[in-house]
């Protein structure tokens, strides 16, 4: 079994730094850092747009901007419109572990761009559902069912694969693809519901993973041989992916404590995402301005994601987020209470909440690979991204009826400033990082695949 450091000396080199210490020059460390970026950077391209474009940022980016529409028109209620991003969310949090298991046993290429297309085709059916909620609630119940391969769970996969002593880095960018939705699609969507009408813009937006992501994951998205693996990983052609197996992770308490966070972090997080447009509507903001407003917010998802991933690389990474993790809590002091709400004030509790969204969701992908390896890193990955999935199934659901309960967001924004603080306390009781042996295992099945 692999051993984690132990001794005074190891425990500091955790606390202080991601990478084992130099063996060799600086400038040995420096080309091998920048080698990995050479051949790997066309996966990294490829996996930024389709996390982009997925079935993670594309409907919690825009289903917002529906709920009046699809109000006026069916005479739905925020929270019947908020319960099919929960039928979602909870098939995609139970089916996560078992697209990795696939992404895991038959090659992660097939498994993200399957899902990749069923999600853009299924997405564009909201564009002629009659109107019954059983048929709005049939189209979130296939996204759930096919959609959950086309987020971070399979592409963050081949971009561990790819990247080592960057991987903090290279995470970070992948992950950018949110970043870019989130600043992008406000606009997108308010625009194309101006100009052609809520059905239509279904139509319009599943072009996005139809006609850009899935042809440019075509072309670029694949494993690595095992020859071009980086050497943290395996040593080329001899061995591969050392780490744990999913039971012999989940018998670790570390295992739970970063599932826990996860949990209690989106679950204040995802519903505030998806009613702040009705939040800063209620504050007498005028359309283009909450555009404006949730665009700042993907702007800080793309800070947060860049910055924590350099950090991460050279830093314990616990230490790294737990700063980070607490500044939503002023972002939901911020949005308390119904008087009016200046238009910097908004931009600030937008920046600090995306901000840490963008640290908190590069830190799963990292720690899932640092903390148990890459052995079975799919399904690993896949039973830590349940905790969001369920979480952010359940908080828009939460958030839409302590609306039309009580009137106002105000309980769970107060619920919200706690849970973001005990989040980023829970992952520094995750200890350092484990040194794993190497082992010998057959190439996957994605390693023979043509670029």
């Amino acid at each position: 079994m692999p051993r984690d450091r132990t001794g005074a000396s190891s425990y500091a080199w955790a606390m202080s730094t991601n990478t084992p210490p130099a063996v060799g020059s600086s400038a040995d460390n420096s080309a091998a850092e920048r080698s990995e970026f050479g051949p790997g950077w066309k996966v990294l391209v490829a996996s930024l747009l389709g996390v982009a474009f997925g079935a993670s940022p594309l409907p919690f980016n825009t289903i917002g901007f529906f709920i009046d529409p699809l109000q006026q028109e069916f005479g739905w209620s925020r929270t019947e419109i908020s319960f099919g991003v929960t039928i979602y969310g909870m098939l995609a949090a139970f089916l996560a572990p078992v697209f990795g298991w696939l992404a895991d046993r038959h090659g992660v290429r097939k498994v993200a761009l399957g899902s990749l297309a069923i999600f853009g085709l299924t997405f564009a059916s909201f564009a002629v559902i009659p109107g019954e909620l059983w048929a709005f609630y049939l189209v979130w119940l296939m996204i759930g069912l096919f959609g959950i391969g086309s987020t971070p769970v399979t592409w963050s996969r081949a971009v561990n694969l790819w990247f080592f002593k960057r991987r903090g880095l290279a995470l970070g960018l992948m992950l950018v693809g949110t970043s870019i939705s989130a600043m992008i699609l406000p606009f997108l969507t308010t625009t194309f519901i101006a100009e052609f009408g809520w059905r239509m813009s279904f139509a319009l937006l599943a072009l996005l993973p139809l006609a850009i992501a899935l042809p440019m994951g075509i072309l670029w998205f694949r494993e690595p041989r095992p020859e071009e693996r980086p050497e943290g990983i395996a040593a080329a052609g001899m061995t591969t992916l050392p780490g744990r197996t999913l039971g012999e992770a989940m018998r670790e308490p570390r295992f739970w404590i970063l599932w826990s966070s996860i949990a209690i972090v989106t679950l204040a997080y995802a519903g505030a995402l998806v009613h702040l447009p009705s939040m800063l509507t209620a504050r007498n903001f005028e359309p283009t301005l909450v555009a404006t407003v949730m665009s700042v917010f993907g702007l800080s998802i793309f800070a947060g994601r860049i910055i924590t991933g350099m950090l991460l690389d050279k830093f314990w990474a616990p230490l790294v987020v737990l700063p980070i993790l607490c500044l939503p809590a002023l972002s939901c002091w911020l949005l308390v209470g119904d008087a009016p709400l200046g238009f910097w004030f908004a931009v600030l509790a937008a920046f600090l909440m995306g901000f840490a969204a963008g640290a908190e969701t590069d830190l799963v992908a990292y720690l899932a690979g640092r903390y148990f390896g890459m052995k079975s890193y799919g399904q690993i990955y896949g039973v830590q991204y349940m905790a969001f999935g369920l979480m952010a199934a359940v908080s828009p659901t939460l958030y839409g009826w302590v609306r039309d309960t009580t009137g106002s967001y105000d309980s769970m924004l107060f619920a919200g400033m706690f849970m973001f603080v005990t989040g980023g306390l829970l992952l520094l009781t995750l200890g350092p990082y484990p040194d794993f042996g190497r082992i010998t295992t057959q190439p996957s099945p994605d390693a023979n695949s043509a670029e």
